[in-house]
């Protein structure tokens, strides 16, 4: 089988829908959306106040698509406390993985990094080798659900995620910490660096609303 060793985690910023204007109008709607030059001129300072008071609402009127290939336990993270955030990802579930994704500790080297690596090759050994023993007796779809047992936390699965901005706040808030896993810590600083090098920062002036 295909080895896929892609040592660390990656991101793509596939699309995003939305702007700094995009938040403001919305929060106008109460009042006007009609966008006058003196309206314009406040857009950082409307941002900046609902940010800073807990108005969120108007935050939700964005989008931002992303494809990420993970480790499992950052795959966790991404599951656990998420607010507002649409995710699908690569299911073992429903096909075989054929090729072997794993990421290897950026911190880690020398003879423990070697007894992970044998340590995941002989679980993917494995798991090939349970699909196929078990696929005549259990029948492929409980083959295929079962022997992913042997894969370990640092294979990689593909996840198709999307935020919009108030979820996309939270999630850089409890990630983007120095109290979160190195991994998912990480895969949060892409994402926002990404986000900031959109062409033509749509959304320079709600990334400094919320101190970002």
């Amino acid at each position: 089988m295909a080895i896929n060793e892609n040592m660390s985690n990656s991101v793509e910023l596939l699309g995003h829908y939305g702007s700094d204007t995009v938040h403001a109008q919305s929060a106008w709607t109460s009042t006007s959306r009609d966008l006058t030059e003196d309206k314009l001129a406040r857009v950082d300072k409307l941002l900046k106040m609902l940010a800073s008071e807990g108005h969120h609402t108007p935050f939700e009127k964005s989008g931002l698509h992303f494809l990420v290939n993970v480790d499992q336990a950052t795959h966790i993270h991404l599951l656990k406390h998420r607010v507002g955030v649409s995710i699908n990802g690569e299911s073992a579930r429903y096909k075989e993985l054929k090729e072997d994704k794993m990421m290897w500790p950026a911190d880690w080297s020398g003879v423990w990094k070697d007894k992970l690596r044998m340590y995941t090759e002989e679980g993917n050994k494995l798991y090939h080798e349970a699909l196929e023993y078990f696929s005549p007796i259990l029948g492929r779809k409980r083959a295929k659900e079962s022997a992913r047992f042997f894969k370990t936390f640092n294979s990689q699965i593909s996840m198709d995620i999307m935020f919009n901005w108030r979820s996309f706040y939270h999630f850089q808030k409890l990630r983007n910490s120095p109290d979160a896993q190195k991994e998912v810590r990480e895969l949060a600083e892409e994402m926002l660096n990404q986000v900031k090098n959109i062409e033509g920062n749509p959304f320079e002036k709600t990334i400094k609303a919320f101190g970002l």
